[in-house]
């Protein structure tokens, strides 16, 4: 099932509380946006967690749904609240002093830049662009999202969003200190605040029964999505997953290199075994 804001995949029977979102692999660049962009193609991809929607893609045939966007982070990001916007970027708005660190770096709802802080606009652009995009892609992804996780927990008593994202090998290569190796597996439960310690721990032991060096919270502990939807109190859990880039793409041509399909068949058993073990943890309190 697809619309214009994002691709759905639906299990043909939901067997897990499990949910999986790629909110930032969309690849689908409007050309009006192109027109405007001081970026070449290649360039204005650099924020794209490009190809985890390809990594997860499997999750339905094990009883758990798929969202993914269509739109590009760099033209509208679902990891930031509708309200985080850049008035550095709008036409006619007084610029001001952004306590959100994340909008005054320049990476609101509709972000002014992409990596390493390279200028994606040769100026500002209108207030009703920025509002025509939220409304068109924002909201409906982030309606159908609500409504996944709502299924889940009246299927199951609990849902869990796992959030995929990729991160830049550089972001991590020298980030993490007292780490012999730099981490393949970032998860993200805003320090315990998204999800519970139990589930936590079952999603860590998965990645690192594989073989990943998983590391928690350091550099990426999540964004809006882990902030806005975590609620361990009422069994509703987010874990956002990064995954280092350089061990299924080539990220300077944004492409997947020779070891892509290795790595996800290596991810589709992690995704198997988490699935399996949200069944087995609420299947039987469901019946």
């Amino acid at each position: 099932m697809n619309s214009t804001a994002y691709d759905l995949y639906l299990p043909d029977r939901l067997m897990s509380p499990l949910v999986f979102a790629s909110p930032h692999s969309g690849r689908h660049y409007p050309r009006s946006f192109l027109q405007h962009s001081v970026l070449d193609a290649r360039t204005i991809r650099s924020s794209e967690d490009a190809f985890v929607d390809r990594l997860f893609d499997c999750t339905p045939q094990f009883g758990a749904p798929l969202i993914a966007a269509r739109a590009p982070r760099a033209f509208v990001d679902m990891n930031r609240s509708p309200d985080e916007v850049d008035s550095a970027l709008i036409e006619g708005t007084r610029r001001l002093d952004h306590h959100n660190p994340r909008v005054a770096s320049g990476l609101g709802v509709v972000p002014r830049v992409v990596s390493n802080g390279r200028a994606i606009y040769n100026g500002e652009i209108p207030m009703a662009e920025v509002r025509r995009r939220i409304n068109i892609y924002w909201h409906p992804y982030h309606r159908s999202l609500k409504q996944l996780l709502t299924r889940a927990h009246e299927a199951f008593g609990e849902a869990v969003l796992l959030d995929c994202h990729s991160m830049p090998h550089e972001a991590i290569d020298s980030t993490v200190l007292g780490c012999r190796h730099s981490p393949e597996i970032v998860l993200g439960d805003r320090f315990g605040a998204a999800a519970s310690g139990d589930i936590m721990d079952c999603v860590e032991s998965a990645f690192a029964s594989a073989g990943f060096k998983v590391v928690r919270n350091v550099p990426f502990a999540g964004a809006y999505v882990a902030q806005a939807y975590g609620r361990p109190s009422r069994c509703q859990h987010v874990i956002q997953i990064e995954i280092d880039r350089s061990l299924y793409m080539d990220e300077r041509l944004i492409e997947p290199h020779q070891d892509f399909e290795t790595f996800r068949a290596r991810l589709r058993g992690v995704i198997a075994e988490l699935i399996e073990i949200g069944r087995e943890h609420k299947l039987l309190a469901a019946e």
